[in-house]
């Protein structure tokens, strides 16, 4: 008798498909940008995702300078770091680190949504934010792809 065999099916480096998206963050919430790209980075929209390995996708965000948060959250959010010695807990808003460099925003928030592991490392690698349009990942030919809120 043939029966039909449901089999697990998981992927490894070898198996993964991977593929380049664009993502532009021209008027996007920051929370809402930063976890739908957390997780096709993570690969969790793949019908074979595996928790183990890194079958996300590479993304490329442009425009990170015109990135939008809700509410006060541009002087009243803090970033808060430390140095490890007495005294050296440091405090910055998004306003400063934007005026600083506007693609820390974008990058502090998704990595802050990828496991806290080797894994998690290897995934942050598979993200590129620039200010403005331009890109230097052309010849990889990256589809646009558009998120959408729940």
């Amino acid at each position: 008798m043939n029966t039909l065999s449901y089999r697990t099916v998981s992927a490894n480096n070898a198996t993964v498909q991977k593929e380049w998206f664009v993502v532009d963050a021209t008027n996007q919430v920051l929370g809402r940008l930063s976890s739908q790209v957390a997780s096709i980075l993570r690969g969790k929209n793949k019908t074979n995702f595996t928790p183990h390995v890194d079958c996300g996708d590479n993304i490329i965000i442009i425009n990170a300078e015109k990135i939008r948060l809700t509410g006060k959250k541009w002087n009243d959010k803090e970033y808060v770091r430390h140095s490890g010695y007495p005294g050296g807990q440091r405090i910055t808003s998004p306003a400063d680190v934007a005026r600083i460099d506007p693609t820390r925003i974008i990058e502090m928030a998704v990595k802050r949504m990828l496991p806290r592991n080797r894994l998690g490392n290897a995934i942050y690698g598979n993200l590129y934010v620039y200010t403005g349009t331009e890109h230097p990942h052309t010849a990889q030919q990256p589809k646009e792809l558009k998120l959408n809120y729940k």
